[in-house]
């Protein structure tokens, strides 16, 4: 749960500019992925996909999508070291990061690490909380979206979110379904 706090947060600490940028520098296929989860590639609309994903997993997705090139370059700029850095190594390389893809991304790379659980989890997550160049702003200074939608609906509105999530489960089903029946075929051709 504090993992997805640090997460949220990362998004909150963002500015829109920084959003607006991190959406543009996206290839096709990234911005592709994006807008799968979002209603409008632009800083508003992932932050509103982001306040409603809290709970479906869609936050993590964006953040990934987001910070997937910020990630790899992480990744090869601490080589050997990638799977399990230490507090020096992130420090060494967290600069140029940082430089090459902004802090806001940055900071959402590393808080998507926390949350999927990253062998270095404690150590990133004391970065976000206290170093000076990616430290999120503390809670107060922040809001965190409600973990739980504190609105009442009608047991309407509520049949027709719950259809709404059955059919896009049951699109997204299919279209794996197909990608591994593309993928085989692929591989029998090959």
């Amino acid at each position: 749960m504090q993992a997805l706090g640090l997460l949220d947060r990362s998004f909150k600490a963002a500015t829109d500019a920084e959003l607006a940028t991190a959406i543009e520098v996206l290839d096709d296929d990234h911005r592709e992925g994006l807008e799968s989860f979002v209603a409008a590639a632009t800083p508003d609309g992932v932050r509103a996909a982001v306040k409603s994903g809290r709970i479906n997993g869609d936050m993590e997705a964006i953040a990934a999508i987001i910070s997937d090139l910020c990630l790899a370059d992480c990744i090869k700029e601490l080589g050997d070291h990638a799977d399990n850095p230490s507090t020096d190594q992130l420090l060494e390389v967290l600069p140029g990061v940082v430089e090459r893809h902004g802090v806001a991304v940055s900071r959402m790379m590393l808080a998507g690490t926390v949350a999927g659980e990253a062998p270095a989890s404690a150590i990133i997550r004391d970065l976000l909380k206290s170093d000076e160049l990616v430290a999120l702003p503390k809670v107060d200074e922040t809001t965190i979206a409600p973990l739980i939608d504190t609105s009442k609906r009608s047991p309407e509105e509520q049949a027709a979110v719950r259809a709404k999530r059955a059919e896009a489960k049951a699109t997204k089903k299919e279209a794996d379904r197909a990608r591994r029946a593309q993928s085989a075929a692929d591989r029998k051709r090959a």
